[in-house]
């Protein structure tokens, strides 16, 4: 069979009913890859108990995944756009429905790791391919706004389901369980695949350069696991040696991507408005929303005594307001310059954020909900029409690569938000409890409360009821202060991003639907739809 090559100056038609399926079908693993982030942590306990893994291959069997998505996307991102985007997104595709599997039926701790971190592998594959299909597909510039925003909806609507689901499969099947809920969608991908997305490659490009791909994963696998450690363990010399050691090679990545006539991302990108200060403001919103998500999720469990599903149904309203918000953010894209937008999003997200600063008392819970609903419709349009910057700003047969660096953006913005908030958040709780342990407390068991609201609720379990009540009261008031300077410090740093956006990007618009991106004189991409492929 033969292909004809075709240009997105061809001035293509509006997107139809064909590429709204295949958009359905596209959403579906971008939701499962967030969903596996979360389900494995409901099943630690029941697979410590029958694989009986030490401490460091527990740590490595919830963490290894998320790693390797971090580490692999911008070199998966541009190996699709030189192999073809959507032939990876299909070998992914079948990596990870097989790695699935492999995680259900492991037999040993090792075995968990290895099936993981290939997990985290074709993962890597699914999120930037997916997102640079739908720029291939979508060329209306509104069609392409609202298909994103659909697209991302699917990461929110996996986030808020997957403890839910985690839950309710555990409650009825074995540990393994979990990790099938991906295997039959990513059958449906395969099968559906071929007859509905099409495929697109840069016809110019180059071989990989695989020594930039492992200076790459150098430099984000010590940064990412450095700052999440910080975030979880507190300070420690090591792990900033880790995260100084992924700069050097971070720098070093740099470098030579400078010097390669065909880089595995082109950083002239970042000069460009469009798209390096637009992933400057998405960074900015995913490390509040993120670092303060921590905090919610324990103050419903911890403080007012939920369970892990009772929290978990507790976030659908938040999810509900980002649909709506979602719904909204093509409509304002219309009428308004994305800068303007963007800026008024994180305005609106600021405001919510100041409303669960106020979260205290008899009060507290109604006014937190409120605020976390009103602070994720704001954070909609940053997140939706600032992906569609973003990829819009690089030349269509680089938007694979484009993709991958939006989401390692997301990465980022999110590990630091948990480091940098949650240490905010346990300096305020371990002042307040210096001054409020009780005298009696023995010396071991004040170190263990006065360290974490998790610490002080297990060592009240073991108190009288006049030691342990006051304890847990005092510790419950002190996270509670946490979260309330918490909210303050992340209301000014979303406030700082909404004023960069309104500067920075006030002149940047959507490209026109012939634009092919920001970039000029690129090479034409080649561009295969099924439909194109007349039989012989």
């Amino acid at each position: 069979m033969t292909t004809e090559p075709r240009t997105e100056t061809d001035h293509p038609p509006p997107a139809g009913a064909r590429e709204w399926t295949a958009l359905a079908v596209l959403s579906l693993p971008a939701m499962l890859v967030i969903m596996d982030l979360t389900v494995l942590h409901l099943a630690v306990p029941e697979l410590s108990a029958e694989l009986e893994p030490t401490a460091s291959q527990l740590l490595w069997i919830t963490d290894i995944y998320g790693f390797l998505i971090a580490g692999f996307l911008i070199t998966m991102g541009s190996l699709g756009d030189r192999i073809g985007r959507r032939k990876l997104l299909l070998l992914g595709a079948a990596a990870f429905g097989l790695a699935s599997v492999l995680s259900a039926y492991a037999t040993s701790a090792e075995m968990l790791i290895a099936a993981r971190a290939l997990m985290g592998i074709a993962g890597a594959t699914l999120m930037p391919s997916t997102l640079s299909l739908i720029r291939t597909m979508f060329h209306d510039d509104r069609q392409r706004t609202k298909a994103i925003s659909l697209w991302m909806m699917s990461f929110m609507v996996g986030g808020s389901i997957g403890p839910l689901v985690g839950g309710a499969l555990l409650e009825a099947f074995w540990w393994g369980s979990v990790f099938l809920v991906g295997v039959p969608v990513m059958v449906l991908l395969l099968v559906t695949g071929p007859l509905l997305l099409p495929e697109y490659r840069d016809p110019g490009a180059g071989r990989l350069d695989l020594l930039s791909a492992v200076l790459l994963l150098a430099a984000v696998l010590p940064v990412i696991y450095g700052i999440k450690k910080l975030a979880e363990d507190g300070f420690g010399w090591l792990l900033v040696g880790a995260i100084a050691v992924g700069l050097v090679f971070a720098v070093l990545f740099v470098r030579r991507q400078r010097s390669l006539d065909d880089p595995l991302i082109d950083v002239a990108l970042f000069r460009n408005r469009a798209f390096g200060a637009t992933l400057g403001v998405m960074t900015t919103a995913t490390f509040a929303m993120m670092g303060l998500n921590l905090f919610v999720m324990q103050y419903l469990q911890l403080v007012h005594g939920l369970s892990p599903f009772r929290a978990g149904l507790w976030v659908l309203p938040m999810t509900g307001a980002m649909m709506v918000g979602m719904m909204f953010a093509p409509l304002l894209a219309g009428r308004f310059r994305p800068g303007y937008v963007i800026a008024g999003g994180l305005l609106v997200s600021a405001v919510g954020i100041g409303v669960m600063a106020l979260a205290g008392g008899s009060s507290g819970f109604g006014v937190l909900i409120v605020g976390t609903c009103v602070m994720a419709a704001g954070f909609t349009a940053p997140a939706a029409l600032g992906t569609d910057l973003v990829i819009s700003a690089a030349p269509p047969e680089k938007a694979g690569a484009a993709s991958a660096a939006s989401e390692t953006s997301n990465e980022f913005g999110g590990a630091l938000g948990l480091a940098i908030l949650g240490s905010v958040g346990t300096a305020v709780y371990r002042s307040d409890m210096s001054d409020s342990l009780p005298s009696e407390l023995p010396g071991e068991a004040a170190d263990v409360a006065g360290d974490t609201l998790a610490g002080a609720t297990a060592v009240a379990a073991t108190l009288p009821d006049g030691v342990g009540g006051p304890l847990l009261d005092a510790a419950r008031a002190a996270f509670t202060d946490g979260l309330q300077v918490t909210a303050v410090v992340s209301t000014a740093i979303v406030l700082a991003g909404a004023i960069l956006a309104a500067v920075l990007l006030r002149r940047v618009g959507v490209p026109t639907a012939s634009g092919g991106g920001s970039a000029e004189g690129g090479p034409a991409a080649v561009l295969v739809g099924p439909e194109e492929v007349p039989a012989r």
